[in-house]
């Protein structure tokens, strides 16, 4: 009888101290995942390029290319790689922009090794979990003249494609599937996120304006995307 045999997912680790680099390492193989070590930015892009890795670990202080930078130019090749960004700062300029670019989570400096190992599953279950099938009706979201495709990960306005940050995709995803509904800046944190930030919900204002600046003919008095004074934000259906 043959044993099954589970493929292991793919860590990038992008770390220039040794001993954190070291750390994550072993933890992640203890965790049964493959790592790949690498020590400055350009070397993390051609690592992501080449060996295609299911998450990347990236510290913000890097030679090279700092994590920022490289974090936006896998973004603005079209990458989808999970992204957590690893920092010794307890900037919160740092936290919102890393977030702001593309990054999927955020962890500060010190941290334990089993938290990392949570976060790591975490950032790949929500991944996996993006909806894929061959039911493309039910793998289309419309309202007025946009249309989201689940299944392609795209979306159009009036037939023209629009280019979105991954969290900016989710977030659009969850505010139309919840259209006409008043939702809370807390609630997208939590569903968008999965992540506790601890009452810091700029980020959502910061991915909400962005959003508007790509969908909205007018930003200032959006058709889509409503403030909801006291409360939040919610999707504002549009006929065809």
């Amino acid at each position: 009888m043959k044993t099954l045999t589970l493929e292991k997912k793919k860590i990038l680790i992008v770390e220039d101290e040794p001993s954190i680099r070291t750390l994550l390492d072993y933890n992640l193989k203890q965790a049964q995942f493959e790592t790949i070590l690498v020590e400055d930015g350009e070397e993390a892009i051609l690592k992501a390029s080449s060996e295609k890795p299911d998450l990347i670990l990236l510290d913000l202080m890097l030679p090279k290319m700092d994590g920022i930078e490289v974090c936006k130019s896998l973004r603005q090749a079209g990458s989808n790689i999970p992204v957590i960004m690893l920092t010794a700062k307890g900037d919160e300029f740092d936290k919102v922009h890393g977030l702001e670019i593309g990054a999927d989570d955020y962890m500060t400096k010190p941290f334990s090794p089993r938290e990392v190992v949570a976060r790591v599953n975490a950032v790949l279950r929500r991944s996996a979990d993006r909806p894929s099938n061959n039911d493309n009706s039910a793998m289309l979201l419309k309202s007025g003249a946009l249309t989201i495709d689940l299944d392609r990960y795209q979306a159009y306005l009036n037939d023209s494609e629009l280019e979105f940050t991954p969290k900016e995709f989710e977030l659009l995803v969850y505010l139309v599937q919840n259209k006409n509904r008043a939702l809370t800046r807390d609630q997208l944190l939590s569903a968008v996120w999965n992540y506790d930030f601890v009452g810091d919900t700029r980020i959502v204002d910061v991915h909400v304006s962005h959003l508007r600046e790509k969908i909205e003919v007018n930003t200032k008095k959006p058709l889509f995307i409503k403030t909801v004074r006291g409360i939040g934000y919610k999707f504002e259906e549009q006929k065809v």
